[in-house]
């Protein structure tokens, strides 16, 4: 019989892992939705956003100082890549773009390696307190992760819905030809949503980094994840990315308490299973063309 105290601790665990996993899938689940591609580079910022807390934080020792160098310069980042390589290459099949990205992310973690170097850095808990929640002893930080994670949601919703250029985003997600009929420049549209995903990306790599060891390869770790995670939620669906985030964050850490294999297996299967009945996930719409 599982412990009542032991459980609650993985359910918590599950929200934080899960509110990390919502801000590095954000990115991907944007773009896919406004400009139909697959911008794997998201992983890239990720890693970004990681190294930039350890060193900004070692410098000065203010984790904080470095979340938000970390945001920026990945928001930078996903700006000079969109203007750089995906501005040529948007009109090409979706494989292409998939591919492309690929091949940046590839490229970023060989410059990580290059300043970096490939010996794991731990990154030190910023907030080391502990509260007692239903007699279980929580991390702050964990707390603050999930609060944090809850405020860019309620942040998301109210840009694109109570903005122009949030809407005009919106109204992209749903028909790309519609807006650009109304005299919109979409193409102004995806470079801010590239800011947008490149820092949301950054900043889930600054909050991951204390939680684990910071590694260049750390965004290849987390891809399957991301993917799964979009696909569940139904692309290009902000609800269903923080619905299936929550989800296999509940699953990576519940399967890991009953059986450890099942932190890795168990989030697949439930893929699976959503795919069986939901071939677009839980929230998507069947695919638009550009």
């Amino acid at each position: 019989m599982v412990d009542l105290q032991l459980l609650f601790s993985s359910v918590v665990f599950g929200f934080s892992l899960g509110s990390i996993y919502f801000l590095l899938s954000i990115g991907l689940s944007l773009c896919f939705g406004l400009m139909r591609i697959i911008s794997l580079d998201q992983l890239l910022y990720y890693s970004i956003g990681a190294y930039f807390a350890y060193s900004v934080g070692v410098l000065v020792d203010n984790f904080w100082l470095g979340v938000a160098c970390g945001m920026a310069i990945g928001g930078l980042a996903g700006l000079a890549v969109e203007r750089l390589v995906f501005l040529r290459i948007y009109e090409r099949d979706i494989t292409f773009s998939m591919i492309t990205s690929f091949g940046i992310l590839i490229g970023g973690i060989g410059v990580i390696k290059l300043f970096w170097g490939v010996v794991p850095r731990p990154v030190p808990v910023p907030i080391e307190t502990q509260v007692s929640i239903l007699d279980t002893e929580i991390s702050v930080y964990r707390l603050v992760v999930i609060a944090i994670a809850g405020l860019v949601y309620v942040g998301i919703l109210l840009f694109l819905n109570r903005t122009i250029i949030g809407k005009a985003i919106r109204a992209g997600i749903e028909d790309v030809e519609h807006v650009e009929g109304l005299g919109i420049n979409v193409y102004r549209l995806f470079s801010i949503t590239f800011i947008m995903a490149g820092a949301l990306s950054a900043l889930a790599g600054a909050l991951h980094a204390p939680l684990i060891m910071v590694d260049p390869q750390m965004g290849l770790e987390v891809l399957a994840f991301a993917f799964m995670i979009v696909i569940i939620g139904g692309l290009g669906s902000i609800k269903g990315t923080l619905v299936s985030s929550l989800l296999v964050g509940q699953i990576v850490s519940i399967g890991s308490l009953i059986y450890a294999p099942l932190a890795l297996m168990a989030p697949f299967a439930a893929m699976i299973v959503i795919l069986l009945y939901r071939p677009t996930g839980l929230y998507g719409s069947p695919l638009l063309k550009r």
